[in-house]
């Protein structure tokens, strides 16, 4: 059986497709590519059908992660068929909250942030779209720092599953 993972910002073509493909890398170096889908959306409609934005996609090249990214809506109906929604700051966080349709669909909403080393109050992934590229190496390094623990809980929840 498939899991799936869907990561959720405002207009998904900075924060979560910048997520979706650290994610993804990570998901393939560790062999799970099988057994891991992963993909991104905005809270927001207003950049469908758009790239991301050339700035997310110049420093996911220049670490070594692709994307080949066309920018979406959340539905509320992809509940239903996703394990975990990952949303990059609190207003996604609240934004998703209300779309759920269910408290059991609620329960598959977490911070990205919450799966990183640095806990603390302040699990927000900032908004880098109308700042300098500087804000987009930042976005990055909380993206990878979150990773691992992200990687980490989902195998957790792979090892009950079948293959």
């Amino acid at each position: 059986m498939t899991y799936r993972v869907c990561f959720v910002c405002t207009g998904n073509i900075c924060r979560s497709p910048m997520a979706e493909s650290v994610f993804r890398a990570r998901v393939a170096e560790a062999g799970l590519e099988e057994r891991v889908r992963v993909d991104s959306a905005g809270t927001g409609g207003w950049h469908e059908g758009e790239a991301a934005d050339p700035r997310t996609v110049s420093v996911l090249e220049e670490h070594g992660y692709g994307t080949e990214h066309v920018a979406r809506r959340f539905e509320p109906s992809w509940f239903g068929r996703l394990d975990l929604v990952i949303a990059l700051d609190r207003s996604h966080l609240k934004a998703l909250r209300r779309l759920a349709p269910s408290e059991e669909d609620a329960r598959k909403i977490r911070l990205l942030r919450s799966y990183g080393p640095e806990g603390g109050d302040d699990l927000d992934v900032p908004d880098p779209y109308y700042g300098g590229r500087g804000g987009f190496e930042e976005c990055l390094e909380m993206v990878e720092a979150a990773s691992d623990g992200l990687l980490a809980a989902v195998r957790e929840q792979l090892e009950g599953r079948a293959a």
